[in-house]
């Protein structure tokens, strides 16, 4: 008798489940050699953030969230180009790591960390010797089939790639695969690449044959998409996530870069690591400086020297026909997943309330709200499409939608407008104590730069011309307005954002100037100590910032406790 086959969406769901319980086993239990990763690194972008991250770990093994007997590692950048950032797209995440960035499921609720973990954990047993790549801001899901596993056994490079639509193609990296001569999909396929294209244009996926014709109807929808379904006419390309290089080939790149020492420029492992590999890589691309942060004058020649290292590597790629790759590094893309996708709420069991006191959300008819470690009073109203996380909300406060409000406390009556984005900080100046939070529009361009005063009416806070608010707040456009470097002047690094001696007094001075902008009323914020983004990140307090949360934490646990202990009655 034939066994019945189950859908594709069904089977991706199964299959992650099964390796979140299998983490979950894992936990705060020691690890065996070969059961689990030998060593897991995360990178910092400098010694600030290193400390945070090594602070947060230490939290985690301590209270054995993490499986035991492993090594965990933080590096940080060496200083001048940079290999990690600082989440300015998704600001919440800037002070304490996207790495660290909380998921709505789990208790304690899992973060990035644990979820990456959970996803990979059948390869350490299924893998040579050799180094795995992943990115902190994505979610790989997957289905092999029962029985099979995803092996990372061959000499080179090996990755993984999802079915895309070519429009999402625009913004990865994108393989050009060998010849293959099935005719039916298979969820797990093992391909060689002919060569890498890195965020390709439609017209260039097509020239280099990147685009593929269906074999037979997919039953799931494109990865990062949210089309329903892959059609039978439909056209797609694979586009990358994770990647895995043996350890010869990791000895050959550590060995170049002993020999060349400082890194003076941006060197992407995607781009540049990726694009050399492949028979039909090609050289064209070292001059290519489209995707680059910031230009310099030795990138060309390090491409080329890393090209020329690395030609006739192979590339090998694991097909993943019935998988999905998630991107939550933006404030929009965070908002969606975490509020309106139904497909990722049903494939990991994300919860509209996680690991929190908030008696009830009203039933609405699309997306709702999210809440996560967090206590509100039974008077507050959180709209649709928004995200509360580490946070205490008192009587009568009002949110409105797709807010982001993170490691916030609002005592008073208090109206957080529709698009708000709020998030305090702990900080510690001269020993002291101190707070802000950072208050503005979830659609604002924090990375957005210009390189004169004349200019900054180009800058928008809130939708609104930044010199207008500057107006509303009472302050002058001088140098002085602006932290770091000088010739480029953004909302990162304006120092608009007050210091106050309490978290609750943060919250409200911040709103203040916020309600002021929409309201078009003045605030004057002359009488402050005024801090930018960048420098409170400068001056951020972690361990107060983990404390406040594990004071959330043991709140909702006791309260939990003593509700049981009366039901039990």
């Amino acid at each position: 008798m034939e066994a019945k086959s189950i859908p594709a969406g069904e089977s991706l769901r199964e299959a992650t489940q099964r390796r979140l319980r299998r983490f979950s086993e894992l936990r705060g239990k020691s690890m065996a050699a070969g059961e689990f990763w030998d060593i897991v690194v995360i990178t910092a972008a400098d010694e600030k953030q290193e400390l945070a991250y090594k602070q947060q770990l230490s939290e985690k093994l301590k209270k054995k969230e993490l499986p035991l007997g492993v090594q965990y590692h933080v590096f940080a950048d060496p200083p001048g180009a940079k290999i990690g950032g600082y989440s300015q797209r998704l600001p919440s995440a800037s002070a304490l790591g996207k790495i660290f960035t909380a998921l709505p499921f789990g208790s304690p609720i899992y973060q990035m960390l644990e979820l990456k973990l959970a996803m990979y954990i059948d390869f350490p047993s299924h893998m040579n010797p050799g180094i795995l790549i992943t990115c902190a801001d994505d979610i790989e899901l997957y289905s092999t089939g029962e029985s099979e596993f995803i092996r990372f056994d061959k000499p080179g490079f090996t990755a993984l790639a999802h079915p895309s639509s070519l429009t999402v193609g625009t913004t990865h990296g994108v393989f050009v695969l060998e010849p293959f001569n099935h005719l039916e999909y298979r969820d797990l396929e093992y391909r060689s690449c002919h060569r890498f294209l890195h965020k390709p244009s439609i017209e260039e996926m097509y020239e280099f044959d990147a685009v593929c014709r269906p074999r037979k109807l997919f039953q799931q929808g494109f990865a990062g998409s949210d089309i329903p379904s892959l059609r039978l006419e439909a056209e797609y390309v694979y586009t990358d996530s994770l990647f895995y290089m043996d350890h010869n080939t990791a000895k050959k790149l550590l060995a170049f870069y002993e020999q060349i020492g400082t890194l003076h420029c941006e060197i992407d492992a995607y781009g540049d690591f990726l694009q050399a590999l492949g028979p039909g890589a090609t050289v064209e691309y070292t001059k290519n400086t489209l995707n680059v942060t910031k230009e310099d004058s030795e990138l060309v020649d390090m491409r080329q020297r890393i090209f020329h290292l690395l030609k006739g590597t192979p590339l090998n790629v694991v097909v993943l026909n019935n998988s999905k790759f998630y991107h939550i590094g933006t404030t929009e893309e965070y908002l969606f997943h975490f509020t309106g996708d139904s497909n990722l709420k049903s494939e990991l069991g994300l919860q509209s309330i996680a690991f929190s006191l908030f008696p009830s959300i009203p039933e609405y008819s699309t997306n709702k709200p999210c809440i996560i470690q967090s206590i509100l009073d039974s008077t507050c109203s959180v709209k649709p499409g928004s995200v509360v996380e580490y946070s205490r909300l008192g009587p009568d406060v009002s949110v409105g939608e797709n807010c982001i409000i993170s490691g916030a406390y609002v005592k008073t009556t208090a109206v957080l407008p529709a698009y708000s984005f709020v998030c305090s900080l702990s900080l510690k100046m001269n020993g002291h104590l101190k707070y802000s939070t950072m208050a503005c529009g979830v659609q604002d361009n924090l990375k957005k730069n210009v390189k004169t005063l004349s200019d900054v009416k180009l800058l928008q806070f809130f939708g609104v011309c930044l010199l207008s608010c500057l107006d509303i707040w009472n302050l002058k456009v001088t140098e002085e307005l602006f932290s770091g470097n000088k010739s480029c002047l953004s909302l990162w690094n304006a120092r608009i954002f007050p210091v106050c001696s309490s978290l609750s007094d943060s919250v409200t001075t911040s709103l203040k100037m916020l309600n002021a902008v929409q309201n078009k009323s003045t605030f004057s914020l002359n009488n402050y100590k005024l801090l930018s983004i960048e420098e409170m990140l400068f001056y951020k307090d972690v361990e107060d910032m983990i404390t406040y949360r594990e004071q959330i934490s043991l709140e909702i646990t006791l309260n939990r406790k003593q509700s049981d202990l009366e039901t039990s009655y």
